[in-house]
């Protein structure tokens, strides 16, 4: 036996197989796969894990891959803006915004604003008239009287008696007594006027009221001129209704212990006016002007030092401020009287005094005791 030659298993009878460094492919089939092992260092003398046992261990966060540039197979992109979860759609916001303009200002809301929006462009354009005077009349009859309106049908509660003594066309001249400290009872009888009979008023007024920077230009855009005789006489050949007001700033700067006790009418300039042109005069008697601003007193020197008639005092003002410029809401009477005629004068009536004078008196004493009998048919200041 010792002598006898021994074969290796698996080597097929040939020798030399498996005696090597290099083992069989039987045997490179059996043994374990193990890692490869690195180009520097010390070989691993532990056994390596299967694959499915060994913990992978947590990678860094890499840094963000730059974006690749869009290739011709990218999808393009859409320029539509989605609507986010829970919004308002853009045509329910506009339902909404119609139905309240609907709501508020009434069904036919679309024409009036695109009345309104072609008004805007003709006034931008220039594309309006006024007269020689400056009367403007689509501003006074669509914003004047629109802000005037309210307040004599809702605060003063203005009650107009004899407005068929006015003529609904032609010259005529509306003599009026004046009162309230500022002149409100003005503004209300032209409003009064144009909303019975659709006539429009054109006062006659002192030259303070066109010396101030806004008023004066206001006034004329509504109609108002100086109070002088020749734009009296040319308001009234041309056909105008003219208002004036004789007691001027007597009138509405007398105390409140005064009411309704006329003053001098001057010195009969708008007799003459009317008499030269045969127009009628009517009587216009106003209740209620006198209590909206009670004055009980008045600051002479500072009046003079502005250059202003009076400085009213009142129980309200400048007690409260300008919380004292309220007037107060009392109830308001305008009678107009029968109208005196002057075109049976004589040519040369106007330039006599004592007819003048004589007629000046009869349409103050007219205006006198229509005011003591509307006075005793008022129940109170305020109803």
């Amino acid at each position: 036996m010792g002598d006898a030659e021994i074969i290796p298993i698996g080597t097929r009878g040939r020798p030399g197989r498996a005696t090597g460094t290099q083992p069989s492919s039987a045997a490179r089939s059996l043994a374990p796969k193990a890692a490869p092992a690195k180009a520097t260092g010390p070989k691993s003398t532990t056994r390596p894990q299967p694959a499915a046992q060994a913990k992978p261990k947590p990678k860094p966060k890499a840094a963000p891959e730059p974006e690749q540039p869009v290739t011709a197979t990218r999808p393009p992109v859409t320029t539509e803006i989605p609507t986010p979860k829970g919004g308002i759609p853009a045509g329910d916001w506009l339902a909404a915004v119609q139905g309240a303009a609907a709501e508020v200002f009434g069904a036919d809301w679309e024409p009036q604003l695109a009345r309104f929006l072609a008004f805007l462009r003709r006034r931008v354009a220039g594309d309006y008239r006024i007269d020689e005077y400056g009367f403007d009349q689509e501003i006074t009859e669509r914003f004047l009287m629109a802000a005037l309106r309210p307040i004599a049908q809702k605060w003063f509660r203005v009650e107009v008696r004899g407005i068929e003594n006015i003529p609904t066309d032609g010259g005529a001249l509306v003599v009026s007594n004046h009162s309230g400290t500022v002149p409100v009872d003005g503004l209300m009888t032209m409003v009064s006027i144009h909303d019975e009979i659709g006539r429009f008023l054109r006062p006659l007024g002192a030259d303070l009221v066109f010396r101030l920077p806004f008023v004066g230009s206001m006034a004329r855009r509504s109609g108002a001129t100086l109070a002088c005789t020749e734009d009296a006489e040319r308001m009234l050949s041309s056909g105008e209704l003219v208002g004036v007001w004789p007691e001027g700033f007597k009138g509405i700067g007398k105390p409140y212990a005064e009411r309704y006790k006329l003053q001098r009418f001057g010195r009969g300039g708008f007799v003459s006016a009317a008499v030269r042109t045969g127009v009628p005069i009517i009587p216009l008697s106003v209740v209620g002007a006198e209590e909206i601003y009670p004055l009980v007193g008045n600051v002479p020197s500072l009046a003079r030092l502005l250059g202003v008639p009076y400085i009213p005092i009142t129980p309200f003002f400048p007690l409260l401020g300008p919380l004292g410029l309220v007037p107060l809401p009392s109830k308001w009477l305008l009678e107009f009287g029968e109208p005196i005629r002057t075109d049976e004068f004589d040519a040369g009536a106007a330039d006599d005094p004592m007819l003048v004078f004589n007629v000046t008196d009869q349409v103050r004493e007219t205006i006198q005791q229509t005011l003591y009998s509307l006075l005793m048919k008022r129940q109170s200041v305020f109803r």
